[in-house]
């Protein structure tokens, strides 16, 4: 057996304090049992910065051979070099071993990077054993989550001419994006944007689109993972289904509309909104007579295409690919929590998400901005023959920089403020318009400027907190603070607008666990580093894009979006078409422990 050589192993990790969720001393800890090791170092503990220290440790452990392993070594290596040329070693004795280029990202990769180590510091090439337990790559994609950026990290994927998945959980794709009426600091229409591109989702060869779908169970590795997704029973055939509506109007079932944000209701068997993709009906089973009393079926008998499927079940299939986006949003902060502003008390209290669907010409009003009104069932829904408020007040940061809900701030909330603003004086230009902040962030191109419009447009802009709101002969009392000419402040209006902030979806934990990916304190799903790569996570072969990722508003999204894709599109067209099976990789190189383990000192 040839005489293995003194190493000395130094750990160099990503200087910038962002951890991966390495365990960094298990790893140090098995590498300083191998055999031949005498010294171990790493850049936390000493940085390369005084090569005296090195020089001195290096010679005190007689190395002749140094390993740099961890995230980009090649970094410090010219440092090293010198070191070895100023210690008396040759200088051509230094090993690199870059765990990015074995996809070693956390914790489920610690053995890889054992293995890794051990090899390198056995001189044996770790892509020999490589090239004998690759497998191909799955070319194909699964995209989770059918908002905005979904659907542009689908396309883009798509027409590089790469077959996608598009998984969305409600009945069409479009999120959230689809709800709003105008997108700032632009004021264009929202809907021109985002149909085209739905509609280019929906006729795409390479984009395979399951609405009504989630995700089950993910199993697997990079390059091949294996998913079982959840059909859920549509009850109308696609296929078949023409879109006429003859079903709906007959339909005695009714139920709050999603979409509408609870505006209105919508019938049981529905289409989200007239420009959904898919462009088809479906029955949700929780408000459908059929399902829930096995009664009715008015829908099945008068429907002329015979598309109706009323006893269709879920089904759960398989499909195995390469790469996954999760692109799966987020969901708007219950604003039932902040009990002092009556939210769900007081009719006349409004999210925003409500007032955008109000000022939308699709909306339930036709555009028009009017009270809440009781319907013959005692539900409190908006009309078009609704009294139009004389004046309105809009909350900033309600469930967002509160240290009893959310601390952070979610981003969009000054400036969809400012646009709703401006909506609603267009809307009702003799309408009373206020706006209760705490200070303004306009932080993107063209937001500090659009903020300086709307002051023009005589919106009355107060600094301060608002502590309560309480309703007083049909007027809604709002008691707040005036930060500006130091006072409290007491005013009455019709209606209020709570500004509410963006949180994590409340399946984001077991989606996170099912995909090996880590979720920061607030919920938000963790990328592998938020300067240099905030797309990756520590899993190989998964990228996050768009809200799931932390607050952004439409730009950002879609710029995360298409940098997802450029990384699997990246990672589809690479050279080394191929997946690693590590755990194939981690029981060869234990053969090789073997084969070593009666390694005495003198051979070393």
């Amino acid at each position: 057996m040839n005489k293995i050589p003194s190493v000395g192993i130094y750990f160099h990790y990503e200087n910038n304090g962002y951890s991966n969720g390495l365990n960094k001393q298990k790893i140090e800890k098995y590498s300083d049992q191998i055999p031949g090791v005498r010294y171990i170092g790493n850049s936390h503990d000493l940085p390369p910065i005084d090569k005296n220290i090195f020089i001195e440790k290096l010679k005190g452990s007689r190395v002749s051979k140094l390993l740099i392993a961890g995230y980009d070594p090649g970094m410090v290596k010219p440092f090293f070099t010198r070191i070895m040329s100023e210690s008396g070693l040759d200088p051509t004795n230094i090993t690199l071993c870059n765990f990015r280029d074995y996809g070693i990202m956390g914790r489920a990769d610690e053995q890889m990077a054992e293995s890794l180590i051990y090899c390198a510091v056995m001189t044996v090439n770790p892509d020999e054993i490589i090239n004998k337990v690759v497998k191909q790559k799955n070319q194909d994609t699964l995209v989770i989550g059918g908002g905005i950026a979904g659907i542009q990290a689908s396309l883009e994927i798509a027409n590089s001419n790469h077959k996608v998945s598009l998984l969305e959980r409600t009945g069409t794709i479009g999120g959230h994006m689809a709800m709003f009426d105008k997108t700032f600091p632009t004021l264009d229409c929202a809907a021109c944007i985002l149909t085209p591109k739905m509609v280019d989702v929906g006729l795409h060869p390479n984009i395979d689109l399951m609405t009504y779908s989630e995700v089950k169970e993910v199993t697997g590795g990079p390059g091949n993972y294996k998913v079982k997704i959840l059909k859920k029973a549509r009850r109308v055939d696609l296929k078949t289904c023409i879109g006429c509506g003859i079903c709906s109007e007959k339909c005695p079932a009714k139920a709050s509309s999603e979409f509408d944000a609870g505006t209105t209701l919508r019938k049981a068997i529905y289409i989200p909104f007239p420009q959904a993709v898919p462009n088809k009906y479906l029955i949700d089973e929780k408000s459908c007579i059929y399902v829930t009393k096995g009664k009715c079926g008015v829908c099945a008998k008068v429907c002329p295409a015979n598309a109706v499927r009323l006893d269709e079940q879920d089904q759960e299939i398989e499909i195995t690919v390469g790469n996954i986006v999760v692109a799966t949003g987020f969901k708007t902060f219950d604003a039932g929590k902040v009990a002092n502003f009556g939210y769900g008390t007081f009719p006349n209290v409004l999210t925003s998400l409500e007032l955008e669907r109000l000022v939308n010409a699709a909306g339930p009003t036709g555009g028009n901005i009017t009270q809440r009104t009781k319907d013959k069932k005692g539900n409190w829904i908006f009309t078009e023959e609704g009294a139009e408020p004389e004046s309105v007040a809009i909350i900033h940061c309600v469930g967002s920089r509160d240290v009893n809900n959310h601390q952070y701030c979610s981003r969009v909330c000054c400036m969809y403020s400012l646009k709703l603003a401006h909506l609603v004086s267009e809307k009702l230009p003799d309408a009373r318009i206020t706006e209760y902040y705490i200070d303004i962030r306009a932080f993107g191109k063209g937001y500090e400027e659009f903020y300086e419009r709307i002051k023009q447009e005589g919106i009355e802009m107060i600094r301060g907190r608002t502590a309560k709101i309480e309703e007083r002969n049909g007027k809604l009392h709002l008691r707040s603070e005036d930060i500006i000419n130091n006072k409290l402040i007491e005013s009455e209006v019709d209606m209020v607008i709570l500004a509410v902030g963006l949180e994590p979806r409340e399946d984001a934990q077991s989606l996170a666990k099912m995909l090996g990916i880590d979720t920061n304190k607030d919920g938000w799903f963790e990328e592998a580093n938020y300067l240099t790569d905030p797309t990756s996570t520590h899993s190989g072969g998964i990228t996050i894009a768009g809200v799931c990722q932390g607050p952004k508003d439409i730009p950002d999204t879609v710029a995360q979006a298409s940098a997802a894709a450029c990384s699997v599109i990246q990672n589809l067209i690479t050279k080394k078409n191929k997946t690693l099976d590590k755990t194939v990789l981690i029981s060869l190189v234990e053969e090789y422990v073997n084969k070593l383990s009666e390694i005495t000192e003198d051979q070393i």
